[in-house]
This record gives structure tokens, sequence and C-alpha cells, in this order.
């Protein structure tokens, strides 16, 4: 056996176990040194030992000094630019390759998709599928599975559909990925029937079903299929607490985890994030304590995902303090974390504190999003800050591109209704290019009882009895704003009108409405004191 040989399976044997930038530049010199450097199969291990340490720029260095290069280190190029997310560098190699009259292999092309679909380009990928075919692929289960998912993730879900009719063998795989590619395209009596027809399921495909009907709101769908399932991996367990918090479910949900430990299921990171975000929308602090104990005790990552749940979990609770604080411990924060403290200040009134802390986001580099601008348009209205709340409002779509949505209009019409400016309200109002929903009218119906302002009040309404036309309490305000200013005839000619269109009052008048409220808030204090002996966590049984 010759030296060389020796050498080859030394080093690839070393870059099997590669981890580290420096180890990689020790075995590319000793490569170096010995002129296996130009040896195409210890390329192609070193390329993929530089994609797995996420170091494709050292990788494309080696790449360089190659004289000849032949597929497979096109292969492991293309492969390792889309693992580093460099998907337009994988299709430029590609043209490069096929310039240099290197022939494709079945390996290149999932590779190639997968790159396609990173970017959207549908031009791209549709060229690719024509050279599946010019080479000889077509009946590649591995390629055919890669283009069923490319199409559905471009939202053709039809050509998605056509390559996984004309497969001649389809896996488990490719069964999963066309479900998956129908789910996307909210498709589920389709995803349901072709679950049905599937020979033989896998977890996977289970879970992807049951995810499906959980983004539609299906809940009971989503419950008949976990309970039919035989054997359930985390997934499913996360999979179906997802599908009840998504649903505002959230008790619910906490009996599942409660459940998944019985099973001697561990919970993941993702698990954990959901559980704590679920009792912070119960407002259970003493449970969500005793799962931040849970997470400490068990050395989870304290990650952007569990960091934020249990920024925004303690802030809902109330417990602003233990909110802050565990925002400064934190040493990496994501825009999540600094909404959920931004929102957690804003809602407690602290409106100085919520902007400095956005602006101190903005220092940092993080870039805002909608829901950012929500908290903090809420702020200025919590605290009054009218010229404030102008200013960012205009920053939103100026500095940051982000284009208002009704949520936005209806923090701007609320703050300007409070301070008296309802004028300029209803101007925002009719200058909005979004229709205006009832919680934007009646924001301004709001302001308009607060300052007695009837003529706005009777814009506010007409427009609201068009979006809840069953509505009676509209009416029924306008009546008494007349009222209180002793506008009697205009009193009887809106009773009059209700009469007319068989509008009926409300049975609770104001009194009874404010008892309901007190009953409503009764309630949830009795669920918060049964909520930790119904769902006792498992591991304090």
């Amino acid at each position: 056996m010759s030296t060389n040989y020796l050498s080859i399976q030394t080093i690839v044997s070393h870059l099997k176990h590669c981890s580290k930038l420096k180890q990689l530049q020790s075995l590319y010199a000793t490569m170096f040194k010995t002129n296996t450097n130009q040896d195409c199969f210890l390329m192609n291990q070193f390329i993929s030992a530089c994609s797995t340490c996420d170091r494709i720029d050292y990788a494309v260095l080696a790449y360089t000094e190659m004289k000849n290069p032949n597929v497979f280190v096109y292969n492991a190029m293309i492969k390792g630019f889309v693992q580093c997310y460099q998907p337009i560098k994988a299709l430029e190699l590609y043209i490069h390759m096929l310039r240099a009259n290197v022939s494709p292999t079945s390996y290149t092309f999932p590779s190639l998709t997968k790159a396609c679909s990173l970017v959207s380009q549908l031009r791209f990928g549709e060229a690719v599928h024509c050279h599946v075919w010019r080479n000889g692929f077509d009946s590649d289960v591995f390629i055919q599975t890669s283009l069923v998912d490319f199409y559905s993730s471009m939202g053709r879900i039809v050509e998605s559909t056509r390559v996984f009719d004309e497969m001649p063998e389809r896996d488990v795989f490719a069964w999963t990925t066309m479900i998956s590619g129908l789910v996307r395209a909210r498709d589920m009596s389709s995803a349901r029937r072709l679950f049905d027809m599937m020979p033989g399921r896998n977890i996977a495909t289970w879970n992807t079903l049951i995810d499906g009907y959980a983004r539609l709101r299906d809940v009971d769908a989503a419950e008949l299929l976990f309970d039919q399932m035989h054997a359930r991996d985390i997934i499913s367990w996360t999979t179906m607490i997802n599908c009840y918090s998504r649903n505002e479910r959230f008790r619910e949900a906490l009996g599942v985890f409660n459940e998944m430990g019985k099973y001697g299921i561990s919970p993941d990171e993702v698990t954990m994030a959901t559980v704590i975000s679920a009792c912070g929308h119960l407002g259970a602090l003493d449970l969500g304590k005793e799962i931040h104990y849970y997470v400490m005790q068990n050395g989870f990552n304290l990650d952007v995902y569990i960091g934020s749940a249990l920024i925004d979990m303690y802030a809902k609770c109330g417990s602003l303090d233990k909110s802050l604080l565990m925002f400064f411990k934190l040493r990496e924060k994501n825009l999540f974390c600094w909404n959920s403290l931004i929102e957690g200040l804003a809602v407690h009134g602290f409106a100085e504190e919520a902007l400095a802390m956005f602006d101190k986001m903005v220092r940092e580099k993080i870039k805002p999003n909608g829901v950012t601008f929500i908290s903090v348009l809420s702020a200025c209205t919590h605290a009054g800050l009218i010229e404030e709340g102008r200013q960012r409002f205009e920053r939103m779509t100026r500095d940051h591109l982000i284009p208002p949505e009704v949520e936005h209009y209806g923090c701007m019409v609320d703050l300007l209704s409070k301070a008296g400016l309802l004028e300029e309200a209803l101007d925002l109002i009719r200058t909005m290019k979004l229709k205006p929903n009832a919680v934007i009218w009646g924001a301004l119906l709001s302001g308009c009882k607060l300052h007695r302002n009837l003529e706005i009040a009777q814009v506010a309404v007409n427009n609201l009895m068009v979006l809840e036309p069953g509505n009676s309490g509209y009416y029924t305000l306008l009546v008494n704003m007349n009222a209180e200013v002793n506008r009697w005839g205009e009193a009887a000619k809106i009773r009059l009108t209700m009469k007319d269109q068989g509008v009926e009052k409300d049975v609770l008048g104001p009194v009874g409405l404010r008892w309901k409220v007190k009953f409503i808030n009764l309630q949830h204090l009795i669920n918060l004191i049964w909520l930790p002996m119904r769902f006792t966590p498992y591991w304090l049984n």
C-alpha cells in the first residue's frame, strides 16, 4: 500500500472529526505540501468539512487553487453554498460547471432546486427541471421529490402535483413532501385524501397534517388525528401544544404538556417556549415560575426563544421587574426579545421607558417590525404623547419602510380621539389605504363621547352600523349622548331608526356590562387558583 494512499486516508479521517478553523487550516497546509490539494476525492471531503463548520469562504479559497475540479468537487461546492445560505453563488457555480463541460450527476440537482427555492427563482428552477430530463434523471425519486418541494414552495401546486403524479416510484418522503405542499397551499381536503391513500405513513406525515389543521384553526380535526396516532415523537406533542396555543386554548395546551411528561417524552426548547407563552396568556405566574425553574434545573439553553417567552410571560403576569431582569440576563437578544419588553413596558404604563428601549434597540442595529410599532404607538396612546405618536407613526414608513396596518391606524385614531383631535382622527381614517374596521370607528366614537362631539359621532355610528348592523350598542350610545345635552328630538329620531331597522336594544345596560366584566375577572381569578391544582407539572408528581 502506497505512502500517498495512507496520507490521504489519514487526512480524510481527520476531516471527518474536524470542527474548528485552525484544524481546517492545518489539514489544508498538509494537503498543499503533499500536493494532494489537487486530489478531487480529498477536496470533496475538505469542502464538506468546511460547509459543516460554516466556513464556505475557506472552501472557496481551496477550490480556486484546483486546476481540474471534477463533478464531485462542483457538487460539494454547490451543496456547501446552499447549506451556508448563499444560493445565488450555488446557481452561478452550476453555470460555470456547464461552461467547463462538466456534466451534472444525480447529486447535483437536489441542491440546485433548493437554491432556487431559497431565492424564489421560478424560471431558473424550470430550467433545472429541463436539465433533469435532458440528463435522464426523470425517474430518480430523490430529484423528483426535490422538484415537488420546489414547485410547492413557489406556490405552483399544479406543477408540484403533476411531478408527483408522474413519478414511477414514490417513497414515504415523496408522499410526505407532497402532503406538506398541499398543506402549505391550505388545500387540506386534498392533503387528507392523499394522506388516506398513502401506503405507509411515518410520524412526520401525521405531524404535517396536524399542523395544517392547526393553522386553519380546525382544532377538532387536529385533535382527532393526534388521538389516532399509534406513536408520537417530541414534534407531535409540540405541534399539538402549538395548535392549542395558536387557537388561544392555553389551558388545553398546558394539559397536553402535562400528559406528554406522563408518556416519558422530554420537552425541547421549542416546547418550553410555547408552554411558557401559554402561562403568560393565562396570567398563571406561579406555574410560569415553576416552569422557569424546571428550565434552569434541566440545563435548557436560555436562547432567544425561551428568553423572549419568559420576558413576555413575566410582563403579562404583572411581574415587570422579573421581565426586565430576564431581558438583561440574556446574552443574545433578537427582535422578539425587544418586542416582548417594549410591549410589557407599554402595557404597564411606562411609556417613556418603552420609547427609550425602542431607541436603544434601533441604535443596536435591530430592525423593528410592525409588531414593534404597535407597542410603541400604544405606549404613546396610554401616556397621551400626541406629538411623539405622530412622529413615530411617520418614521415607521419613512425611516423603517414599514407600511401601516389596520392596528397602527387604530392606535393613532385612539391617540388622537382621546386627545380631542377628532377632526384629525377622522381625516386619518378617510386617507387610510386600508378599509377601516369596527375597532377604528369604535375608537373614534369613544373619543366623540368623551369630548361630546355629536356630529362626528354620527359619522362613526353610520359606518359602524354598516360593519355590525345587529349591534345596538352604538345607537344606544348616540341616544345617550344626545340626551346628555338635552337633544331629545334627535334621541327620539335615533330610537325610531332603530325600530325601523329592527335593531333591538341590548338587554345589558351600562350597569349590566360592568357586572359582566366583574364576573369575567372573578372567573379569571378562580381559573388561576384551579389551574396549578389541575395541571400539576409532571416533574412535581
